[in-house]
């Protein structure tokens, strides 16, 4: 409750000072065309950044290889748009910093670790689709640094393909 407070009122706040402020030294029509150019450009850099992940992501499937920008940075990339045609001044920063690739490594990082907390302390979990849980054999228990990983294969899988 509390961060849906300070999401849906304080930054708002926050957000008319600092325009008003703007407004006091520019004056209301630059102020205006402010808003409406970071808008603009922040929709096209961020339709530009998000082709260049969509376009990475294919040739690495076509390559049949996983795609090194995540599903992350498509997320970042969106909401980073989302903020940039949002008027104000801190949702600009917050969206431009995730949209410019160099401040997204870093901020697709700490979300990063934050989804593998959440994995880790069972608040998030995982299903993978024909994974019952269970594994089939002794083949399909592996070991690993002393922690046992099961590895069940796909229903999907070609009984050729499986151990």
């Amino acid at each position: 409750m509390g961060r849906l407070f300070l999401l849906f009122t304080v930054v708002p706040l926050v957000e008319l000072y600092l325009l008003i402020a703007i407004g006091r030294i520019l004056g209301p029509l630059p102020t205006i065309g402010l808003v409406l150019l970071t808008g603009a450009v922040g929709a096209w850099f961020a339709r530009l950044e998000g082709l260049r992940v969509l376009r990475r992501w294919q040739e690495a499937m076509a390559r049949q290889q996983l795609p090194k920008d995540g599903v992350i940075d498509g997320f970042l990339i969106f909401i980073g748009g989302l903020m940039l045609i949002t008027p104000g001044i801190l949702t600009d920063i917050a969206g431009l910093s995730m949209v410019m690739p160099a401040t997204r490594r870093v901020i697709a990082g700490v979300v990063r670790a934050w989804v593998e907390r959440q994995i880790a302390t069972g608040r998030v979990q995982v299903y993978a689709p024909g994974y019952n849980g269970a594994p089939r054999g002794p083949e399909d228990v592996i070991e690993v640094e002393g922690e046992v990983v099961e590895v069940v294969p796909s229903r999907d899988v070609p009984p050729q393909l499986e151990k």
